[in-house]
């Protein structure tokens, strides 16, 4: 049975799941015992904030098994409505906890997303890092759209492998539209859209020191890490955020 705390925090409109770490575990777990099939959305303002600008994406978010509170405004939402055992269930994080219950269970990953390279190197340095991870397979999609044929062809691809997990490493909001539209098609229990635990966890990009994640700083991190590609995200998001929420203040769905 799913746990009584596993509700939703209503953050301008997406449903933030009022988890921390060993409930997503157990959660998980659940589902892929019980045969379930669901996907994960890791989602921090980021996320909310494209869902306030695509309603089609805001849906996504609040059909998934689980929509985990990445960065630390989300927790913080979650408890100002009351959730007070909420925490912080960041994407890379997750990964870790699921693939080391993984490799205890002998449940398998496939790993879908990264630049070209990427999801190989991933794999390599999971396994050094987790003994007894077992990776099914991998694949680094084009930057264009796949045809319906490729399309076609991954699916049976990441479905022969027998894999239970899949993780998938496109970015918002192309990761979350991808496991919505891939659901039903695929048989693995669970989909997972973590994003840059890719580049992280292949040891391409660093990752903020633990204070600044805890103090919900990793944004400013990022930012002078990648400020090209990051800075429309975070300082036009985050001031349109803060707005937003002294509008509509977050509250626990029934």
């Amino acid at each position: 049975m799913p746990d009584p705390k596993l509700r939703r925090v209503d953050v301008l409109g997406v449903g933030v799941s009022t988890i921390n770490q060993a409930m997503a575990l157990a959660e998980i777990t659940r589902w892929i015992d019980a045969g379930e099939r669901h996907y994960v959305c890791v989602t921090g303002v980021h996320g909310v904030m494209e869902s306030q600008r695509d309603p089609e994406l805001k849906a996504v978010h609040n059909a998934s098994g689980l929509t985990t509170p990445d960065g630390m405004p989300m927790v913080w939402a979650g408890r100002k409505a009351g959730a007070d055992w909420m925490d912080r269930v960041y994407g890379p994080d997750l990964m870790l906890g699921v693939l080391e219950r993984a490799a205890e269970r002998g449940w398998s990953s496939f790993l879908y997303g990264g630049k070209e390279g990427v999801p190989e190197l991933l794999a390599k340095k999971l396994a050094e890092r987790i003994p007894g991870v077992k990776i099914a397979g991998s694949y680094s999609p084009p930057f264009r759209p796949l045809t319906e044929a490729e399309d076609a062809e991954i699916v049976d691809r990441i479905n022969s492998s027998g894999a239970q997990l899949v993780w998938v490493g496109l970015s918002t909001p192309k990761q979350e539209r991808w496991m919505a539209a891939h659901r039903e098609r695929l048989n693995a229990p669970a989909l997972f859209g973590v994003g840059a635990a890719f580049d992280f966890h292949a040891g391409l990009v660093p990752q903020a020191p633990p204070w600044m994640q805890r103090n919900g700083l990793e944004w400013l991190f990022r930012l002078t890490k990648e400020p090209k590609r990051l800075w429309r995200r975070y300082l036009v998001n985050n001031p349109a955020y803060l707005r937003a929420m002294r509008r509509n203040p977050p509250y626990l769905r029934d």
